[in-house]
């Protein structure tokens, strides 16, 4: 469960900072528009902590304009098991089948959202500069220290 939780975050960390360099000079209004999916203070932090030019924040729009009708489905697939999943969790009748049959289910889907979210990354580093790139893997290096720092000096999680 532990590791599901840590593939989880770790996907969504890393739709995330593929949405922020693909973030446009204009993130509020993207927002407003709908387009959540590629807005928020998060990605506006990354196209700022990486310095993005119009052009690379350009073509990393394109790139996730043309992703997006591919990773919606699946993200749509992950939400519903996770609903179903909480609801056989809560209608008091635990029926273990049910749940390993939505737990392959969510296994498709989070072994094709990691396809799916690698290659997009791939692109998406393809269009930083080397100094951006060593900014970004700098700041990832940390994160991760500071992720396994967390799990590991708590008890909760740890064990």
């Amino acid at each position: 469960m532990k590791l599901r939780s840590l593939l989880i975050g770790g996907m969504l960390l890393a739709v995330a900072l593929g949405g922020a360099i693909a973030v446009s000079q204009n993130i509020r209004k993207a927002h407003y528009r709908g387009e959540g999916f590629m807005g928020g203070r998060m990605l506006e932090f990354f196209a700022d902590y990486l310095d993005l030019t119009d052009a690379q924040q350009a073509q990393a729009k394109e790139i996730m304009a043309k992703e997006k009708p591919a990773l919606q489905p699946l993200l749509r697939q992950r939400i519903q098991a996770e609903k179903q999943l909480r609801e056989l969790a809560m209608n008091g009748n635990f029926d273990g089948s049910k749940v390993r049959d939505i737990a392959n289910q969510q296994a498709q889907v989070l072994t094709e959202l990691t396809v799916q979210k690698t290659r997009i990354e791939s692109e998406l580093f393809q269009l930083l500069t080397p100094d951006q790139k060593t900014k970004l893997n700098h700041f990832m290096d940390k994160r991760e220290q500071r992720m396994s720092q967390h799990l590991l000096s708590n008890p909760n999680l740890s064990n």
